[in-house]
């Protein structure tokens, strides 16, 4: 009797198993919330006001909004001013920063409330809060 059939069915058998949880967790933030991450916040508004987000909606400078390398679309987060203690909360929308040493990318209402107008950049806390 030839093992063969035995370990396909194995095979399948974990495989399928596994397939089910592979997916529930794929639309899960990929920090956990409450997660901490500390660098450098820009800010973008006038040039990208009402383009395309990377999430598919139009950009709006004026809504509480962020761009982010990693997270999923709809995250909640929390940015910290770490010099001035202001924060926000913001919803990921789009994907960025694309300038080496960023954390995140701020809408121009979100920098507003931050105090990072003038700067253009500063030193934040990013905090995961949920989807």
């Amino acid at each position: 009797m030839s093992r063969l059939p035995l370990f396909t069915f194995a095979c399948a058998l974990l495989l399928s198993a596994c397939a089910p949880a592979a997916r529930e967790t794929r639309d899960l933030p990929r920090q956990p919330p409450g997660f901490p991450q500390e660098g450098v916040a820009s800010w973008y508004g006038p040039g990208f006001h009402g383009r395309t987000t990377a999430s598919g909606e139009r950009f709006d400078q004026d809504a509480l909004t962020a761009a982010h390398p990693s997270l999923p679309f709809d995250t909640r987060v929390r940015v910290v001013n770490l010099r001035n203690r202001r924060e926000v909360v913001l919803r990921i929308n789009d994907r960025g920063p694309f300038h080496g040493g960023r954390i995140i990318d701020v809408s121009r209402a979100a920098a507003r409330r931050l105090g990072l107008i003038g700067p253009g950049t500063g030193r934040v806390r990013v905090i995961v809060l949920g989807t």
